[in-house]
């Protein structure tokens, strides 16, 4: 019997796919649970509209990332923090202290997960960190670390 996947089904496929399962399968298990539809001609040609949608959806959210890491490449951010002798830190800078800073200095609401630090900043200078807007798009900023 021929199905279209509503979901994702382990060993079998992902949404959208026209998969084969047996008769059996198909309708005492993946046809009551609503995980798949029969495979007419109206629903191929709808899911098939449906992927369409969902990639141009996609390559949008990829543009508009893009673009917003051409806008961010361009920042330099300042975080200023108490030092103690010879430009040691108290503690260190963390990626919610970028965050707030972009947002403070710049207007960025960014989520602290996105911010990627290679280290722990626990001295004065500059450092480039690593933002994350989207799983292929990244951009790099230079956080400024002064002492308060």
């Amino acid at each position: 019997m021929k199905l279209i996947l509503q979901q994702e089904v382990k060993n079998l496929g992902k949404k959208g796919d026209v998969i084969e399962a047996s008769e059996g399968y198909a309708r005492n298990y993946l046809l009551p649970r609503k995980l798949a539809i029969p495979a007419t001609a109206g629903n191929v040609n709808a899911a098939q509209q449906q992927k369409e949608n969902e990639a141009r959806k996609a390559k949008r959210i990829l543009d508009e990332a893009r673009l917003h890491a051409a806008q961010i490449a361009k920042l330099q951010v300042t975080v200023a923090v108490k030092t103690g002798e010879g430009g040691r830190l108290f503690g260190s800078v963390t990626s919610k202290d970028v965050a707030d800073a972009l947002k403070n200095q710049h207007g960025l609401d960014l989520d602290k997960r996105k911010i990627e630090l290679k280290d722990a900043i626990k001295a004065l200078g500059a450092y480039p960190v690593t933002i994350k807007l989207h799983p292929e798009v990244s951009a790099q900023i230079e956080v400024q670390v002064t002492a308060q």
